[in-house]
């Protein structure tokens, strides 16, 4: 295990220095001529426009406060063509993503929450134990190199689903604390304007769902282009990004089901 933990985490090592290094000044010299509207500006905003620096220029401003149990639909990629997805480095995404949505109340991550809650006294009982112990003694047991886990016994089965348990009980009494995780709990915005959680913190959201809290902090990761155009009404650069910040202020979860749903 000693050396592939120390493999993925140099990956991410190298994979951040060279985004500090290279990509985010490139970035950022790139996000300036569309904010100042110089020549070639129109070509950087149809690419989708750099995803991190508006997030630097933004900032506390992409974070907005919604209730958990209501943000129950996440973007839906099955059957979706990888080629066909948008790219996580840019903030406009093109495409039907937003019509395709999952239910987070059937989620995989939320079943696992409310298991452990619900047989606190005895995670032996949890199906999460039992899938693991199964592993266990076909002789696989269950690794994760990036976080440096290897379940290779009972006790550390059991201690590594005690860590997920003590983090639900520490929300309980401390509230969403949005420092814990290492991704903040990511949305994006649809063509509607309503708000779609996508990829990282899903076990942190599950949590605060259980719990009935009654806000979580969430940052905005794309919006949709359609979205984009109707409330920038052909404005660019600084008086478009202000445009944006009032509009995402009247954003609200999605809580319908998409019409392109898998079945």
């Amino acid at each position: 295990m000693r050396w592939p933990i120390r493999r993925a985490w140099l990956q991410v090592a190298v994979r951040e220095g060279f985004q500090s290094a290279v990509t985010l000044p490139v970035e950022r010299a790139l996000f300036q001529v569309w904010k100042r509207a110089m020549p070639g500006a129109g070509l950087l905003e149809q690419k989708g426009l750099p995803r991190r620096v508006i997030e630097q220029e933004l900032g506390s401003d992409l974070v907005l406060h919604v209730d958990p149990r209501k943000l129950i639909r996440i973007t839906d990629w099955r059957g979706y063509a990888h080629s066909s997805r948008p790219l996580s480095s840019a903030f406009l995404w093109d495409g039907e993503w937003d019509l395709r949505r999952g239910d987070l109340r059937y989620s995989s991550r939320y079943r696992f929450i409310s298991d452990l809650d619900r047989h606190r006294d005895d995670l032996r009982h949890t199906a999460r134990f039992r899938e693991l112990k199964a592993r266990l003694e076909e002789g696989r047991p269950w690794s994760s190199h990036q976080q440096g886990i290897l379940l290779d016994s009972e006790e550390r089965v059991l201690a590594y689903l005690r860590v997920y348990l003590s983090f639900l009980d520490d929300m309980a009494v401390r509230g969403f604390d949005d420092t814990r995780g290492k991704d903040a709990l990511g949305v994006a915005v649809t063509r509607e304007g309503r708000l779609l959680k996508i990829n990282r913190g899903l076990h942190r959201l599950a949590m605060a769902q259980r719990l009935g809290l009654d806000s979580v902090p969430v940052s905005v990761k794309a919006v949709h282009r359609e979205w984009w155009h109707q409330v920038t009404a052909g404005t660019t650069g600084q008086a478009a990004l202000e445009r944006l910040k009032v509009a995402l202020a009247e954003c609200t979860p999605e809580t319908a089901p998409g019409p392109l749903d898998p079945v």
